[in-house]
């Protein structure tokens, strides 16, 4: 019964979410400045994030989020309801980040790997390919269970992941960023980036691990 009053609720959840989107989408149809106003406010942060990974300056990235929203206005009454709407606002922000990107020479960044051959951990921490579990840790990297002095570490912690995600190549960075900071799930990362399911794994694993690796280095000095 637990199980089955979840599913339930999940799915009531999934039509009135559903509902709520379809009053949004017609009341920007009919020039609801409210409407407008809450979807602003609502995802503006998000979309400057998005938008800085492809272009060299924040002010560069309220350009193209702007004319993500006059993208909005002009195109609602062109929206199927195939995605969510977050969604194909997003997809419509990344094209047009993309295109200012392509004529922002300061965008590209250099993808430098601290180990050989592209790796960006210690290929010495995996088993090797005779191993019976290859590609494995030797040994699983140690939980980062809380301490007394957590809270002191914490405001460091996560200035050092801040550091670490801007470093990150761009696809590796917009992946990590969308996934972990602004909380889209795979799929949806897939559709705004245009990548298979197996390469947004392959991106999101690296970007963490890179992170996770300058993360375990501070700890270790500070444990």
């Amino acid at each position: 019964m637990p199980v089955a009053f979840a599913t339930m609720t999940a799915h009531l959840d999934s039509d009135d979410q559903v509902r709520r989107e379809r009053l949004l989408v017609e009341r920007l149809r009919a020039g609801d400045e409210r409407a407008f106003v809450e979807l602003v406010e609502a995802h503006t942060p998000m979309m400057l994030r998005v938008a800085r990974g492809y272009v060299a300056s924040h002010e560069t990235a309220e350009e193209v989020v702007q004319e993500t929203w006059i993208a909005l206005v002009k195109g609602v009454d062109k929206f199927e309801g195939r995605s969510s709407l977050r969604t194909w606002l997003f997809r419509v922000l990344v094209n047009i980040a993309k295109t200012r990107g392509v004529r922002d020479h300061n965008v590209a960044v250099a993808e430098r790997a601290p180990y050989p051959a592209g790796a960006s951990v210690d290929p010495a921490l995996f088993r090797t390919e005779d191993d019976p579990w290859p590609r494995h840790w030797v040994t699983p990297p140690p939980s980062w269970l809380p301490t007394p002095e957590g809270s002191v570490l914490e405001a460091e912690i996560r200035d050092i992941t801040r550091r670490e995600l801007d470093r990150l190549p761009e696809q590796q960075r917009q992946v990590v960023a969308l996934r972990d900071v602004l909380g889209f799930d795979a799929q949806e990362v897939c559709a705004l980036l245009s990548l298979t399911p197996a390469n947004q794994r392959v991106l999101l694993h690296r970007g963490r691990t890179r992170i996770r690796a300058s993360l375990a280095d501070y700890l270790g000095v500070h444990s």
